[in-house]
């Protein structure tokens, strides 16, 4: 999906992009853009839930202003992997860690929303800054949607078993290349990990923080 972000003073709102399921164990692949006042950088909030548990949020500040043009946010989710990527250059990679006993979505089919919504209880400097709504309408903009995916029926998957170029990426990681760029964004512009939080996890970090991951 191609999106620009609100212009101007957009503190306290979200711009979201993201893919879930439903019910009360669902899971959840989330882009959330933090609105902020003007010249301050917006914040790309991440998130992975599984079987209804989130709390794996990762923030990056963007290279470039997200709400002068359009930008390319992707989302590959396969059995093995789930990366978020911005303009091709992957942002953050998810691994499937089930052998650790580390839940991975991957059984419940998710549908793709988008939404922009208040939250100026939580999104700009933890609540701080309120939305000014005389600001108002606030308005992103999405174009140039494109999905490749498996459609679940019946208890059965569209996908053919055997991989062919149609559905490549159901066995697509991280070249080289990639895994660079990967470093690049998060040793410059990552700016909160969940796996680096350990006031907040005092009984210690979640498993798959152990890892290579």
């Amino acid at each position: 999906m191609q999106l620009k972000l609100v212009p101007g003073n957009s503190a306290g709102t979200v711009t979201a992009y993201y893919l879930s399921s439903k019910g009360s164990t669902w899971d959840e692949i989330d882009f959330e853009f933090l609105g902020n006042l003007s010249g301050d950088p917006y914040i790309l909030h991440t998130n992975v839930f599984s079987q209804g548990k989130g709390n794996r949020e990762q923030q990056f500040y963007l290279w470039f202003d997200p709400t002068a043009d359009f930008h390319t946010y992707s989302i590959l989710w396969n059995p093995q992997r789930i990366i978020f990527s911005v303009d091709d250059t992957p942002i953050r990679e998810f691994k499937n860690m089930e052998s650790m006993g580390v839940a991975y979505p991957k059984n419940q089919a998710m549908r793709i929303y988008s939404s922009l919504w208040n939250a100026d209880d939580w999104a700009t400097r933890g609540g701080l800054v309120k939305t000014d709504w005389s600001q108002a309408p606030f308005t992103a903009s999405y174009r140039n949607f494109n999905a490749n995916a498996c459609v679940w029926s019946n208890g059965a998957s569209s996908c053919p078993s055997t991989k062919n170029s149609s559905n490549a990426w159901l066995l697509q990681e991280l070249d080289s290349a990639h895994q660079e760029k990967l470093k690049w964004v998060q040793k410059n512009y990552m700016i909160y990990n969940y796996c680096g939080d350990t006031k907040r996890f005092p009984g210690g970090l979640p498993k798959e923080c152990n890892s290579s991951f």
